[in-house]
C-alpha cells in the first residue's frame, strides 16, 4: 500500500483499507491545478486546468495500481456538500455500509479543518490532522480520536486568535509561500503515522511538530477540552468517560526475574565470557555525554602509554651491538 501527496489545499482524504496491498482512497477537493501548484513536486504542467482530485488519481494510479479511488471534485463546506460527505465517510467503505478507516485532513484554509472536525466529532471517526505554516519552514501532524484527545476546535489556531481574514492570505494564480522539502517532511511524517496506525506497528504520534529553521521535532499529547464550542465534542467526551468507566482495571503484576543457576556437570564445563572485565575496560575509550535515545556504534580506545622495559638510545653501530651480543 503506498500513499503519496504533496499537496495542501481545499481537500480531505478518506482511506478505507481492505489486504495488505489493496485499499481505496477517496478524494475531495474542489479546486483546479495552475501552474502555480507545479512547487508541490506533485502535479504535472500537462494536467493544468484539470480538477485537483482527477490530477491526482491519475498520478496516484500510476504510482500504485492496486489502490482504488473515489474522487469528489466539491466544496466540502457547503451544506449539500457537507451532508454527501459525512455520508462517505460513513458508508464509504468497501463493505457495504461501513465506514471508513480512517481520514486525512491535508487543507489549508481555516473552514474546511472544522468542517471536517464537526464531521469527525458527529460520527466519532477517527482522523489525522496535517499542514504546513504561511511561512513553509514550519509544519505538524495530529492524530484526533473524538472525545479522548483535542479536536481541532479544543483550540483554535492563531490566524482566528490574531482575526486575520484568511482570504487575505491569498491571491489568485499565486500560492502562499512553500517549500517543497517541508512539504516532503510533513507529508512523510503523515503517512509513517498512518501506517503506524494502520498497521499497529511502533508508537503512534498524538502531536507532532516540525520546525525547519532549528531541526526542531515537539511532540506531545493534548487532552479533549470540557469546554469545547462542539457539542459533538462534549458528548464524545462523556460517551468516553462512560467506556473508560465501565472498563475493568488491569492489575499490574511485578514480573520477578529468575536467577540464572548455571547446572553442575561431571565434565566440570562452566561458561565463561572470552574477554575480562579489566580487558574490556582497557579496550572501551571514554564514552561522550549524549541525549537520550542515542548510544556510540564503538569507542576508540585509549593510546597506551607503554610499559616494562625501554631500550636506552646508543651512539654504537649495529656492528658493534652485534659483536656485543656475541660475546655474552
Amino acid at each position: 500500500m503506498l500513499l503519496q501527496w504533496w499537496e495542501w489545499e481545499v481537500w480531505g482524504v478518506s482511506l478505507q483499507k481492505c489486504s495488505p496491498d489493496v485499499a481505496l482512497l477517496l478524494l475531495f477537493d474542489y479546486d483546479k491545478v495552475e501552474l502555480a501548484n507545479m512547487n508541490r513536486l506533485f502535479f504535472q504542467p500537462h494536467q493544468a486546468g484539470l480538477s485537483k482530485v482527477e490530477a491526482a488519481e491519475h498520478t496516484l494510479r500510476n504510482i500504485n495500481p492496486d489502490v482504488a479511488f473515489e474522487t469528489h471534485n466539491y466544496n466540502i463546506t457547503t451544506m449539500d456538500n457537507f451532508t454527501h460527505f459525512m455520508d462517505r465517510i460513513s458508508h464509504g467503505g468497501l463493505e457495504e455500509g461501513k465506514p471508513v478507516d480512517l481520514v486525512l485532513s491535508c487543507v489549508d484554509n481555516f473552514e474546511a479543518r472544522m468542517a471536517i472536525n464537526t464531521a469527525c466529532n458527529e460520527l466519532a471517526q477517527i482522523w489525522m490532522e496535517s499542514g504546513v505554516s504561511e511561512n513553509a519552514v514550519s509544519g505538524h501532524i495530529q492524530l484526533i480520536i473524538p472525545g479522548e484527545t483535542a479536536c481541532f476546535a479544543c483550540a483554535p489556531p492563531l490566524v482566528v486568535a490574531a482575526n486575520i481574514d484568511e482570504k487575505t492570505l491569498k491571491r489568485d494564480g499565486v500560492c502562499a509561500a512553500s517549500l517543497p522539502t517541508t512539504m516532503g517532511v510533513v507529508a512523510g511524517l503523515l503517512v509513517q503515522n498512518v501506517l503506524k496506525y494502520l498497521l499497529g506497528f511502533g508508537t503512534v504520534s498524538y502531536y507532532l511538530g516540525y520546525n525547519a529553521m532549528q531541526d526542531f521535532f515537539p511532540s506531545m499529547a493534548m487532552k479533549a477540552n470540557p469546554q469545547c464550542d462542539d457539542r459533538h465534542c462534549r458528548r464524545q467526551q462523556d460517551e468516553y468517560k462512560k467506556k473508560e468507566a465501565e472498563r475493568p482495571k488491569q492489575e499490574v503484576v511485578q514480573e520477578e526475574e529468575e536467577e540464572v543457576v548455571h547446572e553442575d556437570n561431571e565434565w566440570g564445563i562452566e561458561l565463561v565470557s572470552e574477554v575480562s572485565e579489566a580487558e574490556l575496560r582497557d579496550a572501551s575509550g571514554p564514552v561522550p555525554d549524549l541525549p537520550e535515545g542515542i548510544t556510540v556504534a564503538y569507542t576508540i580506545p585509549e593510546k597506551d602509554g607503554g610499559s616494562g622495559e625501554t631500550v636506552e638510545e646508543t651512539d654504537q653501530s649495529l656492528e658493534e651491538l652485534m659483536a656485543q651480543m656475541k660475546k655474552m
